[in-house]
């Protein structure tokens, strides 16, 4: 049996959630955040990173969501989620299944470091990091982050999916940045976006996902 170990609150969620959508069998093994917010050791005894998603089946072990979304697509997909192969929202899906990744959330981390470095530095210090962070935020992190917003919102525009005409990968990996940035930006000026959040937590194997990985603070 195909068991995901889903760490609260992380982006192992949209594996639940693509799961769900499969109709694909499956068993959660729970892991809960410290205090400092990261993952416990016992994530280091399935993947020496110990970072969530993992999954392992049939004597796999296998991290990181982009290729475990591809290992999930090829044993159970069938064809499903995925635009025609070859065709431009092909290329559209495969696009944002990277890019989820590998461009999307690096500014968003960064945004959170921010705003964990004050909190956790020496009392007489937190007013000084404090003002230095908010500024490297107005410097940094709003500008790129305002440049991504506005290619999600873009990206949607025509169809109200990030790939085509239908639900998709691209909609499934993008579902977690697209959360996330929600939680500091809101979406009054992307409303395509804040419609696009809707209409997944109202899917009902988004519901059952979250049934089935626990309390979920982006939905």
């Amino acid at each position: 049996m195909l068991t995901v170990h889903h760490l609260n609150n992380s982006r192992s969620q949209r594996v639940l959630w693509l799961l769900e959508e499969l109709g694909a069998p499956y068993e959660v093994k729970h892991y809960q955040r410290g205090k400092d917010l990261q993952a416990p050791r016992e994530l280091k005894q399935i993947h020496p990173l110990g970072k969530s998603p993992v999954i392992t089946d049939d004597g796999l072990t296998l991290a990181e969501t982009g290729a475990i979304v591809e290992y999930l697509l090829a044993k159970f997909g069938d064809g499903r989620l995925m635009p025609p192969e070859g065709s431009g929202d092909y290329w559209q899906a495969r696009h944002f299944l990277h890019y989820a990744e590998g461009s999307a959330m690096p500014p968003l981390f960064l945004m959170l470091v921010l705003q964990m470095i004050p909190d956790r530095a020496p009392f007489f210090a937190r007013p000084m990091l404090k003002t230095a962070m908010e500024k490297v935020d107005e410097m940094l992190v709003k500008p790129q982050m305002a440049l991504h917003l506005d290619h999600w919102e873009r990206a949607i525009a025509k169809t109200g999916w990030f790939a085509g005409p239908a639900m998709s990968v691209a909609d499934v990996m993008m579902s977690f940045p697209v959360e996330a940035a929600a939680q500091r930006f809101g979406y009054e000026a992307h409303p395509r976006l804040r419609e696009f959040l809707l209409r997944i937590h109202e899917r009902p194997a988004y519901r059952q996902a979250l049934k089935r990985g626990g309390p979920y603070a982006y939905a």
